[in-house]
């Protein structure tokens, strides 16, 4: 088998890797056939090998999609036929009679490019913002996962769609990076950790395709929250460092405050208390030197504020076990939350009932656990998981009480309707 050096050259030239050809090609088909492709990074492998030397069908249709030229530009062979060659008038008269959706299909590798432009990102930008708005509503699920996905590879179509400034052409690639970032959020939130590495790895090559620290800075302190989650707080701490260094933080105090309240909570998932109520006091001081009107991404706009400083201070000290500090900081938040903050609402009531449960508070923290949302607490993965806690440390803290049966009878109704 030869490499496919011409291929591997055009690679270079886009500065592609394997895994972002497969999401082009993908993201092509989609746009072609009204079909997702189902191109892998392993498909890419075999193109680049000559494992595949003369790609057919789908495939085909991608590469030349994505490159805007023949396979034959590509270094491949041409498929083989046994059919005579044909003349212009003829060939045109079989496409139009016979093919014509392989025609269609085919239109848009080698007619005249298009501009993209400051509309299509502002079209981007509208639809991550209601990416944003649906996690914040309903957070973790898998549909939010994947159409965030879809978006990314729909992004990346412009790319190979028409001729963009190079500004444009970045501002591209970080709307691509952008919503990948939030298929990795859904996918954290709904305790898909392999999903979320896979989205993490596609996001950190576009936000450097792209050059934007802003998106960075999501990307990386997104992968310090997974690696907490995940019960790895060396990584964690690692990979919010990388978001804390970059120079936003510096320029942006509530950059600096976001940074620091997450090391706050992963130093409190490691059971450093002393460090963890350094990082919150240290944030808390960030987030009262930052100016309120600044312009930053709607992303941060949208989720981060007071009432989110004090959600991750009541994670870090009921990890630590400070549970009379944990319940004061969950107060504070529920008071400041946003009215569309409801996935955040739902943790926080349940991480309070647990804290308030944790201090002999047996009554008041069955009823904080009984106004979670039934919505929240039979689909969103993170407060299903955290209320089946709550009922396993009640039973050991209130064993046979009257209450726990209360409980465990509101319990079984309510999780009766996944059944």
């Amino acid at each position: 088998m030869a490499v496919n050096a011409v291929l591997k050259q055009q690679m270079a030239d886009l500065g592609l890797t394997q895994e972002e050809l497969a999401a082009r090609m993908n993201a092509a088909l989609l746009d072609i056939t009204g079909r997702p492709g189902d191109v892998s990074d392993r498909t890419v492998r075999n193109l680049i090998s000559g494992a595949t030397r003369r790609p057919i069908g789908r495939t085909r249709k991608a590469l030349e999609a994505v490159f805007r030229c023949s396979l034959k530009d590509l270094g491949f062979a041409c498929p083989s036929t046994t059919a005579p060659p044909e003349g212009p008038v003829e060939r045109r008269q079989f496409i139009t009679a016979g093919t014509a959706i392989a025609l269609t299909s085919a239109a848009p590798a080698f007619s005249v490019p298009r501009r993209v432009g400051a509309s299509d990102i502002e079209r981007l930008h509208r639809r991550f913002a209601d990416v944003v708005a649906n996690d914040h509503r309903h957070g973790g699920q898998l549909a939010i996962e994947h159409k965030a996905a879809a978006l990314a590879d729909e992004a990346l179509s412009l790319q190979a769609s028409g001729h963009a400034s190079q500004r444009v052409r970045k501002q591209v690639y970080a709307s691509a990076a952008a919503f990948r970032s939030s298929a990795m959020w859904a996918a954290i939130d709904g305790r898909r950790f392999e999903d979320a590495t896979r989205h993490m790895r596609v996001a950190q090559q576009l936000a450097e395709m792209a050059g934007d620290p802003y998106i960075k800075f999501r990307i990386w302190s997104h992968a310090g929250t997974m690696y907490r989650h995940m019960g790895r707080p060396a990584d964690a701490a690692a990979a919010n460092d990388v978001a804390r260094k970059l120079n936003i933080t510096r320029q942006d105090p509530m950059f600096a405050s976001l940074g620091l309240a997450r090391q706050g909570a992963i130093h409190g998932a490691a059971g450093d208390g002393t460090a963890a109520r350094r990082a919150f006091d240290q944030s808390q001081d960030a987030m009262l030197r930052a100016y309120p009107q600044a312009q930053r991404p709607v992303w941060m706009n949208a989720f981060y504020d007071q009432a989110e400083l004090d959600s991750l201070a009541l994670s870090a000290f009921l990890a630590l076990g400070d549970f009379e500090r944990a319940e004061a900081h969950g107060h504070r938040c529920l008071a400041a939350l946003r009215p569309h903050m409801h996935r955040s609402k739902a943790i926080a009531t349940t991480r309070v009932a647990r804290a308030q449960l944790e201090q002999g508070d047996v009554e008041t923290a069955i009823a904080s656990a009984m106004s979670v949302p039934a919505d929240a607490s039979i689909r969103h993965p993170r407060v299903v998981g955290m209320l089946h806690t709550f009922g396993r440390r009640l039973e050991t803290i209130a064993p046979g009480a009257a209450l726990a049966h209360t409980w465990n009878q509101y319990a079984r109704d309510t999780w009766r309707q996944t059944a």
